[in-house]
C-alpha cells in the first residue's frame, strides 16, 4: 500500500474487535509518530500507549457516554503535548499543529497495518490524566482507539467532504 491508498482507504469504524498487536505493529506505529516534522525537529508530542488488559479496563472510565464500542478496541493512545515544548512565534502556538502531524502518520501507518485508529474527543482529560499520571501542564488532546474492524460489520462509507472550491484557493481567498 503506498501513501495515497492509505489516505483513501482509512476509516474511523466503530465497530471494533479485539485483535493480537505484535511488537513490530507497535513499533511501526511509534516510528510513524515519532518521525514527523515539527518547528525545528522540537516533537512536542507525548503517548501512551495503553495495551495491558486491566488498564484497558479502567479506562472504560473516561469514556462519554455513547463510546462504548471503544471497549473493544485492542490499544488505547493518549495524546498529549504543551505548549512550552514547542514553538511559539508571535501569536502562533505550534504544539498542537505539530502534534497533528504526528497523529496524521500514525493514522496512515495503521492503516497500512490494516488496522483502524480513530481519534475521539468523547472521553474525560481530567480522569484520563489521573489513570494515566499525566501531569498537569500537559493538554490532552485525544485519544486514538485502535483495533480491527469487526468481522461482519457494515462498511462505513467515507463521510462526505466539502468541495475543493470550499477549501482550496488559487493565489488568494475568495471567499464562497
Amino acid at each position: 500500500m503506498n501513501v495515497h491508498e492509505a489516505v483513501q482507504k482509512r476509516r474511523s469504524y466503530r465497530h471494533l474487535e479485539k485483535t493480537e498487536l505484535t511488537d513490530r505493529d507497535l513499533d511501526f506505529l511509534i516510528q510513524a509518530a515519532r518521525l514527523a516534522p515539527s518547528c525545528f525537529n522540537n516533537q512536542p508530542w507525548r503517548y501512551v500507549f495503553i495495551t495491558d488488559p486491566d488498564k484497558l479496563q479502567e479506562m472504560h472510565d473516561v469514556y462519554s457516554k455513547g463510546n462504548e464500542w471503544i471497549y473493544d478496541a485492542s490499544l488505547v493512545i493518549a495524546v498529549f503535548s504543551r505548549k512550552e515544548d514547542d514553538c511559539v512565534v508571535g501569536s502562533r502556538d505550534y504544539y498542537q499543529f505539530d502534534t497533528g502531524l504526528s497523529v496524521g502518520q500514525l493514522l496512515l501507518q495503521a492503516t497500512e497495518l490494516g488496522l483502524t485508529a480513530h481519534p475521539v474527543a468523547g472521553f474525560s482529560p481530567k480522569k484520563t490524566r489521573e489513570i494515566l499520571n499525566i501531569p498537569d501542564e500537559y493538554d490532552i488532546i485525544t485519544l486514538i482507539i485502535v483495533g480491527k474492524k469487526a468481522e461482519g460489520s457494515p462498511d462505513e462509507p467515507a463521510q462526505p467532504r466539502k468541495p475543493v472550491n470550499e477549501i482550496i484557493f488559487n493565489n488568494r481567498y475568495n471567499s464562497v
